[in-house]
Formats: structure tokens, sequence, C-alpha cells
């Protein structure tokens, strides 16, 4: 699958080793443009681009900015008209120990109207950068889940066919509105993680028995 990175940091540094691991085509673009060339540089395969058309011809793009610049972000890679985009961001106040949306909305739900003829999944934002990048693999049959919210089956599809091409366990959320138990979800991993000092090797996962 050819896949456009938004975002050489923790998380889209993540992204694109796995994804490369993974025989996927990744490109990475970032507004600094020395990181997203060290970045592809490091992961063999990949490729840093021009933030200017970066999406073009792209089966999936990944939201890897915060989402304070999520918008922008997107609107600046060309054509989204869809396009299967992966908004892995929460809202996050300045200390990261809570949220600035909720209840009514969610940032995956905000996003999907700043690119309206783009088809947005929710995915990945309760996935640490360090569990992304070391991989899902908990040890003894235990995997990393992650939970895909979205209005379009394709772009669900989409999303959960990465997730499992890099190993991960995955569970449909449902609707992209769902995205507003996912957000939470991810405050309360980042506060276990940091909060109660369980470090970021951590992941939510579900459990059901036979």
């Amino acid at each position: 699958m050819k896949v456009t990175i938004i975002g050489a940091g923790n998380m889209g540094s993540a992204f694109v080793k796995q994804l490369v691991r993974a025989g996927h085509e990744v490109s990475v673009t970032s507004r600094d443009s020395a990181k997203a060339a060290q970045v592809a540089a490091a992961h063999p395969g990949a490729k840093a681009v021009a933030i200017a058309g970066a999406a073009n011809g792209a089966d999936a793009v990944v939201l890897a900015t915060g989402y304070e610049s999520a918008a922008a972000a997107l609107n600046a890679v060309g054509d989204l008209q869809g396009k299967v985009v992966i908004d892995i961001t929460n809202p996050l106040t300045a200390d990261y120990m809570g949220l600035t949306l909720g209840y009514s909305t969610s940032s995956a739900e905000e996003i999907a109207k700043a690119v309206p003829g783009a088809e947005v999944v929710k995915g990945f934002n309760t996935i640490f950068a360090q569990v992304l990048s070391d991989g899902a693999d908990f040890g003894d049959g235990r995997k990393a889940t992650v939970f895909v919210a979205s209005d379009s089956v394709r772009a669900k599809q989409t999303a959960a066919a990465l997730a499992q091409s890099m190993g991960f366990d995955v569970v449909d959320a449902g609707g992209l509105k769902n995205a507003r138990y996912l957000e939470p979800l991810a405050g309360l991993n980042i506060y276990l993680g940091y909060g109660a000092g369980l470090g970021t090797a951590i992941a939510p996962t579900w459990i059901h028995k036979a």
C-alpha cells in the first residue's frame, strides 16, 4: 500500500519504521523538511517528500501531527477528496493530562469537518510511540490493540489492514463519533504512562471469552 505520513516526530518516525518493515511504500513529509529527510534516511525504502502534493497517489494518509496543527497540515498536502485519512491525534491540554474537546465532539470529527472530502478514520491514538516503534508483540501471545472508528467502511478496512500488517490486533469501534470515547481512553493511557508512572510500554486492549 502507498502511505504518506504527515509528521516526522516520534509517532511519525515509528510509523515509517513499521510500515516499511511491513512492505508498504512509505513517504514522509513535515514542515521541517530536514527532519523528514532524516527520518526517511534512517529507514531505507522510505522517502521524504515536499508537503505540497504529498498526498498525491497515496492509498492512505496518516496524520501524525498535533491536533492543533492537523487541519493546516492536511490542507497543505494536496487534494484529499476520497482519500483515507488516519487521524491519530488527541486534543491534549498543555500538560498532557487533560483533553480540550469532549462529550459533544472529538478531534476526529473536527478534522473531518476541516477536510470534508476525505474519509477520516480514528486509529492508533491509544498507542504510545514506544509501543508503535518496538512493535505490537507484548509476549506470551499478547498483542497491542488498535481501535478504529469511522463512518467509512473503506477507511476502517484500510486502517485495519495497515495495523494488522504491522502485527496489531484490531477492534472495530463503530462510527467516527465514537472517537469521543477513544480520545479519553488515550487520555487515561497517557495518565497511566506518565502521571501514574507506568511508563510508555503500555497499551489498552479489549478481551473477550471464546
